[in-house]
Order: C-alpha cells, then structure tokens, then sequence
C-alpha cells in the first residue's frame, strides 16, 4: 500500500510540474494529469496521479500535522 502525501502545484512547465511539500519542492511528471498552478495533487513514481479538492488536501494535511 502506498501513502500519498497531497502537494501544491507551484509551477507548470511543458511536461513537468514542481510541487510544493510544506517548503520541499519536487519536480513530476504529466504524462496522464495535466494540473494548474495552486491545484492540490498526488503523485506516485514521479508523476501526478490525480488532483484533489482543496478541502481533502487541507484535511488530510492537518491530520498528518497532528492538529
């Protein structure tokens, strides 16, 4: 099983994306997900799976802060 961690897209560029991990900053691919600037995601093996409400990237994040 694995645990995903929703990052923040802060830059898109052709067929990468950076995303930003609470101020880590890791590049992935967008070979199946294309998403915008500010959009929530998740990523496996390097690449955006999926995109995600804001709401469920907020809950999930304060779940993993312990707050």
């Amino acid at each position: 099983m694995c645990f995903k961690i929703p990052g923040r897209v802060v830059e898109v560029r052709r067929d990468w994306a950076v995303v930003d991990y609470g101020g880590v900053k890791k590049t992935a691919g967008l070979a199946a997900v294309k998403p915008k600037k500010g959009d929530f995601v998740l990523v496996e093996a390097g690449f955006v799976t999926k995109r995600i409400p804001k709401k469920e990237a907020e809950r999930a994040l304060k779940l993993l802060s312990g707050s």
